[in-house]
Parts: structure tokens; C-alpha cells; sequence
């Protein structure tokens, strides 16, 4: 069995971590990167300077309204992730994972937007043991891209 796995990336400030997420998805098999808003693409030197070459081996698409990604994902029949600490959440560990799965990921600071929450079909979270509360994005990235990507072919 082979999971589909995609990253839609609304509104990342920093250029390193959008770099960091096409490294990621380059080596965990995403099909495709959506940036929206004012996530930066490529060819920004900053970007291609994290994500060394895989913003060429990773398809990626501009879309400015991630919404729009929302109902063009849907309609094809892709399970939505938000990944983000709400009331909602689940934790990482108990999300049942579609054959088809979209995982959004939020700003930095101010995470994903409430419109976009509402349209999830389940919003996950890694639970943490420490004093922090979250984690930098691409390595929250890093985490659940991998979590999403096994298969029990994989393990």
C-alpha cells in the first residue's frame, strides 16, 4: 500500500523553513508542495539555499487562497490534516490516515487560520512533555510528514 501525501503550506514567513519542507518532502515522498499567500517560492535564494535541489524533484504549485487548495483537494478525495493545537486536536499518534492525506501546517506564530481549521477533517498535535508549547514548524513538519508517510509496507 502506498500512501498519497501532500503539504500545503498557507502563509510560512520564514524562507528557511519553506526550504526545509521541500528537503523533507523530497526524502519522505510527498507528491506535491501547495505555497499559499505570502509563503515564498522559488526561486528565492534564501528558500533554495535550505532546500538544496528538492524544490526541482518535488512538484509545487502556487495557489494565492489556500481555500481554494481546500475544496481542489477535497474534490479528489484527500484527507485534511490540519496540524495544529486546538480543542479539537487528536494527538499524532491516533490520527487514522486516509489512503489520500493533504497536511496543512500554519504560520509560525499565529498558526493555521480559523477558516482554514474549520474546513479540516480532523486537526492533529504531537503532545509535548516540556515547558514549551510547540515546536518550529518545519520540524513539527519533519514529524508528522513521516508519521503520515508510513505504511505497513514501510515498517
Amino acid at each position: 500500500m502506498h500512501r498519497e501525501v501532500v503539504v500545503v503550506l498557507p502563509s510560512i514567513r520564514s524562507t528557511h523553513n519553506t526550504g526545509s519542507f521541500f528537503r523533507t518532502s523530497d526524502a519522505f515522498g510527498v507528491s506535491k508542495i501547495f505555497l499559499c499567500g505570502f509563503t515564498a517560492k522559488p526561486p528565492h535564494p534564501h528558500l533554495l539555499k535550505v532546500s538544496l535541489g528538492a524544490e526541482e524533484s518535488v512538484p509545487w504549485e502556487y495557489v494565492e487562497e489556500p481555500r481554494e487548495v481546500v475544496s481542489r483537494l477535497r474534490a479528489e478525495g484527500f484527507q485534511l490534516v490540519g496540524v495544529e493545537q486546538v480543542q479539537q486536536s487528536v494527538a499524532l499518534r491516533d490520527v487514522r490516515w486516509q489512503e489520500k492525506v493533504a497536511l496543512f501546517f500554519g504560520h509560525e506564530v499565529d498558526g493555521l487560520a480559523q477558516e482554514i481549521i474549520d474546513l479540516m477533517d480532523v486537526c492533529a498535535e504531537i503532545p509535548m512533555k516540556g515547558k514549551k508549547e510547540s515546536l518550529n514548524v518545519s520540524v513539527i513538519g519533519g514529524i508528522v510528514i513521516y508519521t503520515a508517510s508510513l505504511t505497513h509496507d514501510m515498517i
